[in-house]
């Protein structure tokens, strides 16, 4: 009998690690942590941080080079939205009034042993 992973372990386990990678990289620029992977029926964000006043809300991007775009080029309109939509959740969930709550969507893309911060990226 064959031991191993089941199939699709070894996919979670690399995109925690470079989740939390992410997370000390922004904590170590002064953002507060506030979630961590926040699942909805809507989406799921893989962190949420607070920058000031500022609500952040963090996309972790993982290619292991830029060959077919990179890691910042895979995140399509379509997941775009899915963020905002959880991200709605989110803030109904903490009872903030999305008018007020200043927001922002940013992504942090890491390629190889890279990591790139962008900030308000849609």
């Amino acid at each position: 009998m064959a031991t191993g992973s089941p199939p699709g372990n070894d996919k979670r386990a690399c995109g925690d690690q470079f989740e939390r990678r992410a997370e000390q990289y922004l904590l170590g620029r002064g953002l507060r942590l506030e979630a961590r992977n926040y699942l909805c029926r809507l989406g799921e964000i893989d962190l949420i941080m607070r920058q000031g006043d500022t609500l952040v809300f963090v996309e972790v991007r993982y290619r292991k080079n830029s060959r077919f775009g990179g890691a910042a080029a895979s995140v399509t309109a379509a997941k775009q939205q899915r963020l905002r939509r959880a991200a709605s959740c989110y803030l109904q969930m903490k009872g903030l009034n999305e008018a007020r709550q200043s927001c922002r969507f940013d992504l942090v893309a890491c390629e190889g042993d890279l990591i790139h911060w962008i900030p308000n990226a849609f």
